[in-house]
């Protein structure tokens, strides 16, 4: 059994997808068909050369999402590589709601810009962040966190490494407690906000407003959730799910674990990078990652 993973945001790159598009320039029609729908040149911003204006949270989300996309149609397309299992890391998500035919490309990049946007307007810049812990086990991590009302984990992207996310002074204080009690390392991260903590609750609420009137269908594939790292064939439940992911836990590698018990040989990471290929070779050898972009 296939699976396909994507990207989530951190993965984009200035001139990610040109190696496809100048294959295969029919595909440049998807970046056309975003930018109308968002009002926004993605092409410029992605193919420019203003690294900073891409990595803007409402710009990096539509992006990735349109090139992941892409990949992902050269895959079945010119590669005929065919998932059974999709799931995406946090924003990959909705690349693999896209995928899996629960909501339109069109939708897809209308609503991931507004996701973008509400995320970075859900907190004040510095009153929230996020930190790496690396080489501590999550119940331990979990145990100095109930010190801390503030913080929260957002990401367990492998046994190695689990992200912490929330009010400033807290995560400072938590990364300095768990460094005391054996992580190999800690480090805050350079990012605009606290994602994935409570922190954020009005951009979970904007969305859930935002999805009211949108329909989902039932997924084409099997797709495994963040917030509950399961399948979900029910449309009402995707949708309940991926609201609850902005401010719940990325469960990345238990995702990854459901996947290989579900009977996936190989995984496809669908999109530009190689972030998620590293964390799964950390959860599971067995499972030979590989970048699509590299078959």
């Amino acid at each position: 059994m296939i699976g396909f993973v994507f990207p989530g945001q951190g993965s984009q790159t200035l001139g990610m997808g040109k190696e496809i598009l100048d294959k295969y320039p029919e595909y440049k029609k998807y970046l056309d068909i975003a930018s109308d729908v968002i009002k926004l040149d993605l092409a410029s911003i992605i193919y420019g050369d203003d690294e900073k204006k891409l990595t803007l949270t409402e710009n990096a989300q539509p992006a990735l999402l349109a090139i992941s996309y892409i990949i992902y149609l050269y895959s079945i397309e010119k590669l005929n590589i065919v998932p059974e299992i999709l799931a995406g890391h946090s924003l990959g998500e909705w690349t693999a709601l896209v995928a899996s035919e629960v909501i339109s490309f069109e939708e897809g990049i209308k609503l991931v810009r507004l996701r973008g946007k509400y995320m970075s307007e859900a907190c004040p810049p510095g009153k929230g962040t996020m930190g790496a812990v690396i080489g501590l086990d999550i119940e331990k991590i979990e145990k100095v966190l109930t010190n801390f009302g503030n913080v929260n984990i957002a990401n367990h992207n492998s046994p190695e490494q689990v992200v912490i996310s929330g009010e400033k002074e807290e995560v400072l204080k938590a990364l300095k407690q768990l460094k005391e009690n054996g992580a190999k390392k800690v480090v805050e991260l350079n990012v605009s906000g606290p994602f994935h903590s409570k922190l954020i609750e009005d951009a979970k609420e904007n969305m859930k407003k935002e999805l009211e009137n949108i329909n989902f269908n039932s997924p084409k594939y099997k797709l495994i959730q963040n917030y509950t790292a399961n399948i979900e064939n029910d449309p009402i439940k995707i949708k309940e799910n991926i609201i609850n992911q902005i401010t719940g836990t990325v469960k990345w590698v238990d995702s990854i674990k459901k996947m290989k018990e579900l009977g996936v040989e190989k995984i496809y990471e669908v999109g530009p990078g190689k972030v998620l290929t590293g964390l799964i070779k950390r959860i599971d050898k067995s499972l030979k990652p590989q970048s699509i972009l590299k078959v």
